[in-house]
């Protein structure tokens, strides 16, 4: 649980299983197993309360990329909550393979790196060495739920 304990450390908290609005259908898995692997699907930021947490909308004219940056962080707190429960155990991880965020940007924002950097801080801050990952961070023109941050991600865990 030492993974856990640095996220408490830190004073930011694991997100619930999402709550969905009733015409959103999910026909796919939040996490997959495959061995040694934990292929992850997209996350938007959610609440403590398991709904999609705000802002809404592109970067950087309706969304600041601060507030961006935030909403980053908790689609990553999203993805450590949705992990947590399928493995059990965060301190089984031993490597992030990829970090792979959707920024929904207005045409011609160069700054999508900018927007997952503090996702990348995280994930280095909490599980160390093992949170070394190679990273894409990518302008899209729209996302679901029109959020400005979806984050997708593949883990190694132990066996």
């Amino acid at each position: 649980m030492k993974v856990e304990r640095r996220l408490v450390e830190l004073g930011l908290a694991l997100r619930p299983d999402p709550v969905l609005p009733p015409e959103v259908s999910i026909p796919f898995q939040w996490v997959r197993l495959l061995g040694d692997r934990c292929v992850i699907s997209g996350h938007g930021a959610l609440g403590l309360d398991g709904l999609p947490e705000g802002p809404t909308g592109r970067v950087p004219d309706q969304v600041s990329p601060e507030a961006a940056q935030r909403s980053a962080v908790a689609a990553m707190l999203a993805i450590l909550g949705a992990v947590q429960r399928t493995i059990g155990d965060l301190d089984r991880i031993v490597g992030w393979a990829t970090v792979n965020g959707f920024v929904q940007a207005e045409p011609g924002y160069a700054y999508t790196t900018a927007v997952l950097n503090p996702v990348s801080e995280l994930l280095h801050q909490v599980f160390g060495d093992a949170g070394r990952h190679a990273r894409t961070a990518i302008g899209v023109v729209a996302l679901p739920l029109n959020l400005p941050v979806v984050i997708s991600a593949e883990c190694v865990i132990a066996v």
